[in-house]
């Protein structure tokens, strides 16, 4: 199922009342410990005709990035290794390529020209690192949604902000058996069926304009997991709105009045 976003405050409301009550757009802008959130998010459409698609939401702040996502039409009860790619041309590859697996299926190896490296590998707890790549018994298992906070190197998170990362969600049942099997055997791991490595699902990160984030909250665990702390910032805003309203009303009044 789909997930839309929506629009929260209009960019000419918002400055205006910001210019009223001598707030700052910066001071919106910055996340906890003052450094500037940039938001973004990913649109995810199947490749390999998985029937896969999804949403993801990532906020960076600093160096912690929180990633949401929200995926529909991958294999049940099997793990689907995700990661955020950046490199090559910060792009999906075209679905109608042809690779190198299984009847011209593309294999992890066929797009690294379009997405790049790997890094940072979207497992549901543990290692973040471009190490943990194939954990598949720390990815999320077929349609559940994920959310995590993590920290990446100051590289990495430039390159997020800059939009210039690629978000890669892989395991497609090619031979429709229920499982990862078949006789092809995938390009980064000789153990693993290609089909538990090839891309299922792929979307740009771009930053995202004046859009609201999904409600609800990860689970808290050793401090590498966290909630979306975005509540403050539309707690903020509600009261900006109120705020007008109420100035407006005794302008009116006073008007009136003379």
């Amino acid at each position: 199922m789909r997930t839309t976003t929506k629009r929260v405050l209009p960019l000419l409301a918002a400055t205006a009342m910001l210019g009223l009550f001598g707030g700052s757009s910066a001071a919106l802008a910055e996340g906890h410990g003052g450094h500037d959130t940039t938001t973004l998010e990913a649109h995810l459409t199947e490749l390999n005709d998985s029937g896969a698609s999804g949403i993801a939401w990532v906020t960076l702040d600093g160096n912690e990035v929180t990633v949401k996502m929200e995926n529909t039409g991958l294999l049940a009860g099997s793990p689907h290794a995700q990661h955020i790619h950046v490199g090559g041309k910060n792009q999906c590859p075209d679905p109608n390529m042809e690779g190198n697996g299984e009847n011209g299926a593309i294999q992890v190896s066929d797009a690294h020209d379009d997405y790049g490296m790997i890094v940072s590998s979207l497992t549901t707890e543990g290692d973040t690192s471009p190490d943990s790549g194939l954990a598949v018994d720390r990815f999320p298992v077929g349609d559940d949604a994920f959310e995590r906070t993590f920290e990446v190197s100051d590289d990495v998170a430039a390159d997020i902000a800059d939009g210039k990362g690629v978000i890669v969600v892989h395991g497609v049942d090619h031979n429709g058996s229920g499982e990862y099997d078949g006789d092809v055997v995938s390009d980064l791991d000789p153990n693993l069926p290609s089909e538990a490595t090839d891309p299922a699902a792929c979307g740009t990160l771009d930053v995202a304009q004046m859009e609201q984030w999904p409600e609800g909250g990860a689970e808290t665990g050793d401090g590498s997991t966290a909630g979306i702390e975005n509540s403050g910032a539309l707690i903020a805003g509600g009261g900006l709105l109120t705020a007008a309203a109420v100035g407006g009303i005794a302008l009116r009044r006073r008007q009136t009045q003379k």
